[in-house]
This record gives structure tokens, sequence and C-alpha cells, in this order.
């Protein structure tokens, strides 16, 4: 196998990641079952989210599901695994950090320090919607379906949903869709913060998106993130003002952005190392 294809999830993969030219490709692959998520499936996508966070050439990420949905939420199968369990040892120690490992499933796209695009299409239900909730776009196909599904077997969302959702939708928005479950089609989605764009074919897309960051500053984009996610987080002012200046700062005549300033006077595309 290819050093730059990475397969998780044993003998049968629930998740793939193919690098190229700077771009973590990583596909949910189980297509059968609409990449639907079961305590395998969580694990593998931790697993890949880790491997991508761990490698400094990756410069974007684009995240998409292979078959006929993005993500179709939680393995209905699972539910009878929960119920002979003691729903407090599993859901309530913190294993990864802050979070358990379903919320982990989720927040290592919004942890990463690249910019994540989610390709959508078909359905984002659930624990689909989640995941897709914490990449930095979403481009979702005008026939996808995204609900905070979680109502339906009367639950709450939680795998990062209420970190994730209040920072995109308004409160009235995000009580009528987790109180009733609602589905809701992608232009519906676009108008309330769910979805960034709406295309004909969002994988292509999304690549060509995470194409044309890839051909940005890698160092200054990395900068940009973190600073967006201080300022989100509901940091101080003068705290955010400062880590702006201190970005900004070592950025000023490094590598990466001597060779943008040098491209830019030359008419070419910058490269980096």
């Amino acid at each position: 196998m290819d050093q730059n294809t990475l397969n998780f999830g044993g003998e049968s993969p629930r998740v793939r990641v193919e690098i190229r030219d700077h771009v973590a490709h990583v596909t949910l692959v189980r297509a059968g079952k609409m990449n639907a998520v079961d305590t395998d499936m969580a694990r593998s996508i931790i697993g890949a989210g880790e491997a991508v966070a761990d490698r400094s050439d990756i410069r974007a990420v684009v995240l998409s599901g292979e078959g006929r949905a993005f993500c179709a939420g939680l393995d209905v199968a699972s539910f009878t695994e929960f119920a002979g369990t003691d729903p407090e040892a599993r859901v309530m120690p913190r294993t990864h950090g802050d979070a358990n490992l379903y919320q982990r499933l989720c927040l290592v796209w919004r942890d990463l320090p690249v910019p994540v695009i989610a390709a959508l299409h078909g359905v984002a239900f659930g624990a689909g919607l989640q995941l897709a909730l914490a990449a930095d776009v979403r481009i979702a196909h005008p026939g996808t379906q995204l609900a905070i599904m979680e109502a339906k077997w009367g639950l709450v969302p939680d795998m990062g949903g209420m970190v994730l959702l209040p920072q995109l939708l308004r409160s009235d928005v995000l009580r009528l869709l987790t109180y009733t479950a609602r589905p809701v089609e992608a232009a519906r989605a676009q108008t309330w913060g769910l979805v960034t764009e709406i295309a004909e074919d969002p994988l292509a897309a999304a690549r060509e998106l995470a194409s044309e960051i890839a051909g940005k500053s890698p160092s200054a984009v990395r900068a940009a993130k973190a600073l967006i996610a201080l300022a989100e987080s509901g940091a101080p002012a003068d705290q955010v003002l400062y880590e702006e200046s201190l970005a900004q700062t070592g950025l000023i005549g490094g590598r990466d952005q001597l060779e943008v300033i040098a491209a830019n006077m030359a008419g070419r595309a910058p490269t980096f190392d």
C-alpha cells in the first residue's frame, strides 16, 4: 500500500485517508451502512483525525463519505449494544481530554490545525451532522438532508453538537431542530448556517477549495485558524488583539511569507517546503 494511503478499522476498514499534494482526503468507507457510526467507526474516525494532525506536510483536509450518504448517524444496531451496558460508564468517562469517545470523533476535526472542508450528499443525520459541523466549511449537494436527529430516539445531541451548533445557528433555529429532529434540505440549511455552499458535485468543489487553500502560505493558514478559534472561544478582546499581533510577528519575514512576496513579484505560484 502507498505510504500516503492509510486505512483505519482493521480488516474491515471504516475510514480511508489518501494524501495528495498536501491535502488529506478522508473518506468514510462504510457505504453499505450509509457510513453509520458504531464503536469501531468512531475509533476509526478518531484514528484518522489524529493521524492527519500528526503530519506537518498537510495543509487542508477534505472529509467525505462513500456511497449514498455522507453519514446517516449512529448505527441503529448500536442502540442494542448500548442498552446492555451502564450508560454512565459508557458516556461519562472523559477518555479524550474533556471529551468521551463519541464527542472526540467530531471534535478531533475541529481541533486540527489546518482547514477541513466537508463534502455532503445524501444525508447528514445525528452523528453525521455533528461530524460535518466540526469542519471549517461544508459544501452540500442540493438534495442533501441534514438533521439533529437525536430527539427521534429520545436523546439529546451529545457528540460535541452543543459546542458547535450555537456558533452556527440562531437560538430559535437551534431549538426548533433539536426539539423536532426535522430534516432540512441543503438550501434551507444554508440560510440557517449549517451549510456554507451548495454544489452539484460537492466533492469536486471541496477538493478544488482544498487545493486553493493548500497553495497559500501554510504557516499563515495555520495561524489564521488558531486565531479564529481563539476569537470564537469568547476570549477577551485584549487577549485576541495580543495573539493577533504575536501571530503576525511570527509570520513577517518568515520563509513562507518571503516566498509569497517573491512569487507575487514574479507572477508565479508560490512553492513551500
